[in-house]
């Protein structure tokens, strides 16, 4: 069975000055990534557009949730550079058993964006050895 993965991008953050004229960041980015998503096949991938997600200061953001997975919000994402990234992680944090995908499997979007990871409800920390 495949985990079903939900994707929350922000559309709330207006454009630059100089592309006011143009969609919102964050609404190009859900189409760009349903887009890329549909191009792969991708089953149990689902693309929401939210407002805020009180994140501002880095747009565009995004929050990558699955049930009993770790979630992750991600900012300072930019639809044209970064579509297949996003892509890449969310198959590889669908496969995953708790969402946490390895550093070294993580997209480089991802590793410098991470803005939070949020444990799953009900999840309970065990006892790690102190030195």
């Amino acid at each position: 069975m495949t985990d079903e993965v939900e994707i929350f991008v922000c559309v709330s953050c207006a454009p630059r000055a100089e592309n006011a004229a143009h969609l919102r960041p964050g609404a190009v980015l859900a189409r760009s990534l349903n887009a890329r998503l549909t191009e792969l096949g991708a089953a149990g991938i689902r693309v929401r557009e939210v407002e805020c997600l009180a994140v501002c200061k880095r747009p565009s953001t995004i929050a990558m949730t699955a049930a009993g997975k770790w979630t992750y919000v991600i900012g300072d994402l930019i639809a044209e550079e970064h579509v297949a990234d996003i892509a890449a992680a969310a198959l590889a944090f669908q496969r995953s058993a708790n969402g946490i995908v390895p550093w070294a499997e993580r997209p480089v979007p991802f590793r410098k964006g991470v803005i939070a990871r949020v444990p799953p409800l009900g999840f309970e920390q065990h006892a790690t050895e102190t030195a």
